[in-house]
């Protein structure tokens, strides 16, 4: 019996915290939409608010303004979990272009380098994180 192994990385990819600031709209298989909120980001995947949950493994296009720039990834959807108002449900990647990949790698890490403060992250005043994460 042959075993298939997936390959995990080594580390998880940074992740942002958006708390909902983001807005973003999901296009569903039957041509419906649904506005989401995004409250964590990073180049494998996220979680979304939503007023009403996707199926799981349901795969959809997702819109999303960041920056100066309009992404349009296809992601899956994982298992939603009952939030206060509506869902909080996690997506994962599974097609982008290469271009917006290297776009939303730089506007994730422009967005964790506002929020490093080397005094309150215990690192010294040499920290300076990669300049893509992509690269690391």
């Amino acid at each position: 019996m042959s075993q298939f192994m997936q390959t995990r990385p080594i580390r998880r990819a940074p992740r942002v915290n958006l708390r909902g600031s983001l807005s973003c709209s999901l296009q569903l298989e039957n041509g419906r939409r649904l506005i989401a909120r995004m409250h964590q980001l990073s180049i494998t995947g996220g979680l979304l608010e939503l007023p009403a949950y996707v199926e799981e493994r349901t795969w959809v296009g997702l819109t999303i303004s960041l920056g100066d720039s309009l992404l349009y990834p296809t992601v899956e959807m994982m298992f939603p979990m009952r939030g206060g108002v509506g869902y909080l449900q996690p997506f994962r990647i599974a097609r982008m272009r290469e271009t917006e990949r290297h776009q939303l790698d730089r506007e994730i890490t422009k967005l964790l380098q506002q929020n490093v403060n080397p005094s309150s992250a215990g690192h010294s005043a040499g920290f300076r994180p990669p300049r893509f994460y992509l690269e690391t």
